[in-house]
């Protein structure tokens, strides 16, 4: 026999409800930021192979941050979006401190080391690979924001 004959179902026993907007926008961030370091990575390698740099170190770095990037997909996807507590702390911790970290290491020296904004090569693919790590800072930052704000935190909350 039926069990739900005993019963009336509700919409609330058939969908999930939907994530507040700051999970939403968070989640989008999230996403852009992962973007942003895949088209990083793909700008290094192009980069990395017009200097000659050996392909089969290059396959080694390119499968290693596929597996990165692919993990951090389905965490956004799979645990982050549907409120799963350790899923906002897993992202802050892992790209809000070592992925911002790694991203502001190779400016932060040159500034201290040469600092001389004359001596840039504007290249389309410096601008390129500057744009895109503003935009990856950016998203990641902003995603950390909404992760964190009253609504979200309900939703982390309430599972």
């Amino acid at each position: 026999m039926n069990s739900t004959k005993h019963r009336n179902l509700t919409i609330h026993d058939v969908a999930r409800p939907a994530p507040p907007l700051a999970v939403r926008g968070a989640t989008t961030l999230w996403l852009a930021a992962v973007g942003a370091g895949v088209a990083e990575s793909v700008l290094g390698v192009l980069g990395a192979i017009a200097d000659g740099v050996p392909v089969l170190g290059l396959m080694v770095q390119i499968a290693f941050r596929a597996i990165v990037y692919g993990g951090l997909f389905v965490v956004i996807d799979r645990y982050f979006r549907p409120g799963v507590r350790w899923s906002r702390w897993l992202l802050t911790g892992l790209l809000g401190t070592v992925g911002i970290g790694s991203l502001l290491v190779g400016p932060i020296g040159w500034l201290l080391h040469n600092g001389d904004f004359g001596t840039l090569h504007w290249s389309a693919s410096f601008v390129a690979f500057a744009a895109i790590r503003c935009v990856h800072i950016s998203a990641v930052i902003g995603a950390i924001v909404l992760s964190f704000q009253p609504d979200a935190n309900r939703w982390f909350r309430r599972r």
